[in-house]
């Protein structure tokens, strides 16, 4: 079929795949047939961008290089033009770091050439699986408020949510983390699969590692039958990691493992179990700070934080706390079966005021307790115990420049890169070396620099 052909043509095609190497998109269409999935191709950026604006696709694979542009121009049109389409991006060994650009632009995720077939065919199931099942709100009735930040933290999860990426939620306690992992994970598509919470912190370390990867009968004291782990509940789905900061050392390692080779092994089996799942952690800790104390695995560092969602605390969107409010007064009202009660002006601009160092959970006790002190049906100023707060408030670490921003990702892009190099090449560092286009002593400096020679 033509070009012309095809924008005329009324039904639609399932999948774009956009190369200037005519032999890489007959592999990709070849393997596509084969799982029922009809193809349109195009060798450049413009071509793309007709077949786009004509017709419409249920995924778009396209390379990274093209004659007239390159990948990351078509992630931006589509996120434009088309935002409900997911664009996977396929990148060349030693561009790693472009590709992560790509998925911070919204990309759903990316192959890195020579293409494997299984891992082409494991990205293309994901895209596709149905979003019918999914919710309607994409968090603006579940993350509450009119502020300028809460806007934009609803932006990223939607972008964040379109993509495979891991992401590391980074917020104060009571911020609603758990509630942000749970957003991104019903709006993308993963949604008909399960999502699985762990708080990292209350795990016994003697059990760790039978709770993640499962065990199998006979292989310990107490192992009456084989049981599963966190890590194949998830499968299919996405595995939350709350508190990833309080896991020990030796744990550390084996979850990199089983991140990187996307198997895991129970305890008391022989053999390693294939895995797929999506990795989201969260913590109300500085895991940069842990790394550069030794306290955390920079390598593991890398592997959960490609993007970091930093999540506002509620002193720094207080035009939220009346929404707030009435939205947790109805609902303890609903609890108790009476009519919610609603707060003065005077309680109110007292709570508008307070900083809340315990965030929306805070806020929640608050007037669960007000509630429970008020006779009447308006909770007065009288009803709310603000207790003091001097030093309990302590603000997460922020950049107050853009140009700040931009280099620590430019740092985090280079490190991310070389790690990535690193596990492709089983750590032979003159292999990775060459792949990354410096000198073994150049790549020594910057392992020793990072902490990791």
């Amino acid at each position: 079929m033509t070009q012309e052909d095809r924008r005329n043509s009324p039904v639609a095609a399932d999948v774009l795949v956009i190369d200037d190497e005519e032999d890489i998109r007959e592999l990709i269409e070849l393997s596509l047939l084969r799982m029922g999935l009809a193809c349109d191709s195009a060798g450049s950026v413009a071509e793309a961008r007709a077949l786009l604006d004509a017709r419409r696709y249920r995924l778009c694979l396209t390379d990274m290089r093209l004659p007239d542009g390159d990948g990351l121009e078509l992630v931006e049109f589509i996120q434009t033009r088309h935002p409900g389409l997911p664009v996977a991006v396929i990148t060349a060994f030693g561009s790693i770091e472009t590709a992560i650009r790509a998925l911070k632009l919204g990309a759903f995720d990316f192959l890195t050439k020579p293409v494997e077939l299984k891992g082409l065919r494991e990205l293309v199931a994901n895209a596709l699986r149905s979003r019918e099942d999914a919710p309607a709100d994409s968090g603006g009735r579940q993350l509450l408020g009119c502020s300028t930040v809460l806007a934009q933290l609803r932006q990223q999860i939607e972008r964040l949510a379109r993509n495979q990426a891991p992401v590391f939620i980074h917020g104060e306690s009571g911020t609603g983390k758990e509630v942000i992992a749970r957003l991104i994970h019903s709006l993308g598509p993963r949604a008909k699969g399960p999502f699985v919470p762990v708080n990292c912190g209350a795990i016994s370390p003697e059990l760790m590692e039978s709770e993640f990867f499962g065990h199998k009968k006979g292989s310990f004291t107490g192992a009456a039958t084989d049981k599963q782990g966190l890590f194949q509940a998830a499968s299919g789905g996405t595995l939350f990691l709350d508190e990833v900061a309080e896991l020990p050392l030796a744990m550390q390692v084996k979850l990199l493992r089983a991140i990187q080779e996307r198997a895991v092994r129970p305890v008391g089996a022989h053999g390693e179990e294939a895995v797929d799942v999506r990795i989201l952690s969260a913590s109300h800790r500085d895991l940069a700070q842990l790394v550069a104390d030794g306290r955390f695995r920079q390598d593991l560092f890398f592997r959960i934080n490609v993007i970091t969602l930093r999540v506002p605390p509620l002193r720094e969107r207080p035009e939220d706390i009346p929404v707030l409010a009435a939205h947790i007064l109805a609902r303890l009202a609903e609890r108790e079966g009476v009519a919610p009660r609603r707060l003065s002006a005077a309680a109110l601009a007292s709570l508008r005021q307070h900083p809340f160092p315990g965030n929306v959970r805070e806020l929640e006790n608050m007037l669960e307790r007000a509630c429970a002190l008020c006779e009447g049906d308006e909770i007065g100023l009288a009803d709310i115990e603000l207790h003091p707060t001097e030093g309990l408030v302590r603000p997460l670490p922020r950049h107050d420049s853009e140009a700040v921003e931009d280099a620590a990702a430019d740092s985090d892009d280079e490190r991310i890169r070389v790690l990535r190099t690193l596990d492709e090449t089983r750590w032979n560092r003159s292999a990775a070396a060459r792949r990354l286009g410096m000198t073994l002593r150049q790549l020594r400096y910057r392992l020793h620099k990072w902490g990791m020679e």
